[in-house]
């Protein structure tokens, strides 16, 4: 009899010891699943010190100021962006520079992009007078919906994400601006504000790490904030992993530094095919484009000053006299120096009369989640007296804590940006004009949580039933 008991207890002890194996087996596989790298996430490995609801602007002459070399000059960044030149691109450099195509980091997300599945599409040449060069390219079919060439908007392809280029609503104007934050943007910022005027802006990677202060302001304002690549450059002709990489380290540069995660952005001259496309798709960005341009950018360089003020004069003809009775439009227009911010300034009381509706992208398109961040939410379209910056849950609200700004010690300087504000606004001058020719005028993750209901089954309440059952059968 005591063979037999003792047997039995033997046997249950061994089926407990199986149990634990099987749930330590469960909860490695678990832990390993939870820490696998999910493409859909990626912008959750941004560790923004930025709430996005509460920022505070420091008050320093750059910040201040309304004269432009004050406003330009080097600062120290905010103490809620920590820049430290070895984790980003070299500004104004194609964003693989300084080997940030070979990181741990970047390597992660290229890795979980199923690369087989991108359009085989070749990429573009540059000729000698730095136009795209379409010889070759059947443009009345245009295959690659090429918008360089034919101004197509909708992907000829499963799985990418369908261009945004006009707003439906009439007697919509759809506000953008392109290059930001531009270092002497105080006056037009105070303007928008004061007038209570958002509008999308585009901002350029380097820009953004270089400017922390106006990229803020830009978020604290309501703005629609949308990437504009690393470095302003022709993304057609760019290799697979060139393009990821403006698009991913321009995606962290506006986390960083604003908090929010960009769901929009905006090839530089338009420049973009399903290739393109397709890989924005893979970090959740859609194409906004536009279907009106004033050509601002080239105001007292390649065109007269005149010359743009008439297409402005132009396009506000057209909201008063019925061409978008029935729809809207989007216009490109651009941050990139004082003259077309002056422009901007000039002409935004004349559209304002002219259309019924003047606001951002997001808006027009009755896009209410415009970042990853689902604790910013923007008023649906007509709902103008919704604050485009209100949290989602009362409660998120109340526990946000206000992020006070204090300047770093001078001795923290040989880790911030370098500053480029003329070289940066001449860089996208002269690449605007010389491509002038080629441009035509345009998860949040699911979390599986599993529950069970009734009895656990676990290894210390069956070691412990072993010894209950051993102890009464002995």
């Amino acid at each position: 009899m005591y063979i037999k008991t003792s047997a039995v207890a033997v046997t249950l002890l061994q089926i407990a010891g199986f149990v634990q194996a099987a749930t330590s087996t469960t909860k490695s596989t678990s832990t390993a699943s939870s820490t696998k790298f999910v493409l859909a996430d990626y912008w959750k490995s941004f560790n923004s010190k930025v709430d996005p609801l509460n920022i505070t602007i420091a008050k320093i002459p750059q910040t201040t100021s309304l004269d432009g070399a004050t406003q330009c000059k080097w600062y120290e960044p905010p103490a809620n962006f920590d820049f430290k030149e070895s984790e980003w691109p070299n500004l104004w450099e194609t964003a693989t520079s300084n080997g940030m195509n070979e990181t741990a980091e970047f390597k992660r997300v290229y890795n979980a992009i199923d690369w087989s599945k991108a359009p085989n599409i070749k990429v573009r040449k540059i000729g000698s007078d730095g136009s795209l060069n379409m010889a070759g390219y059947d443009q009345n079919n245009d295959p690659d919906c090429w918008w360089s060439a034919s101004t197509c908007t909708k992907p000829k392809q499963e799985g990418i994400n369908e261009d945004i280029y006009t707003c439906p609503e009439p007697e919509t104007w759809g506000l953008t601006y392109d290059d930001g934050p531009n270092c002497s943007h105080n006056a037009f910022y105070d303007y928008l504000e004061a007038e209570k005027i958002k509008a999308s802006m585009f901002y350029i990677g380097s820009n953004v790490v270089n400017w922390p202060y106006g990229a803020q302001r830009g978020q604290k304002a309501g703005h629609h904030i949308a990437d504009h690549t690393w470095s302003h450059q022709l993304m057609t002709t760019l290799t697979n992993t060139e393009v990821l990489a403006e698009l991913y380290y321009t995606q962290k540069a506006i986390k960083m530094v604003t908090g929010v995660t960009p769901r929009h952005w905006r090839p530089a001259f338009g420049d973009v095919d399903n290739r393109v496309r397709w890989i924005a798709t893979q970090l959740g960005l859609t194409t906004i484009l536009w279907d009106l341009d004033t050509d601002d950018w080239a105001a007292g360089s390649t065109e007269t000053v005149s010359t743009v003020k008439k297409t402005y004069e132009d396009y506000i003809a057209m909201g008063a006299n019925g061409t978008f009775k029935n729809s809207g439009q989007i216009t490109l227009t651009h941050e990139i120096d004082d003259t077309t911010m002056t422009l901007a300034m000039e002409f935004l009381p004349k559209i304002r009369k002219a259309y019924k509706n003047v606001l951002d992208v997001a808006t027009c398109m009755n896009i209410t989640n415009p970042y990853y961040e689902d604790n910013v939410v923007f008023a649906p379209f007509g709902a103008a007296a919704v604050s485009n910056t209100s949290s989602t849950a009362s409660n998120t609200a109340a526990s946000s804590t206000t992020i006070d700004i204090t300047l770093p010690s001078a001795s923290s300087a040989s880790s911030a940006a370098v500053p480029v504000s003329s070289a940066s606004s001449a860089a996208v001058s002269a690449s605007h004009s010389a491509t002038a020719s080629s441009s035509v005028a345009a998860v949040a993750a699911v979390q599986n949580a599993e529950s069970s209901a009734g009895i656990q089954l676990t290894s210390n309440s069956m070691i412990v039933a072993a010894f209950i059952v051993a102890a009464y059968l002995i």
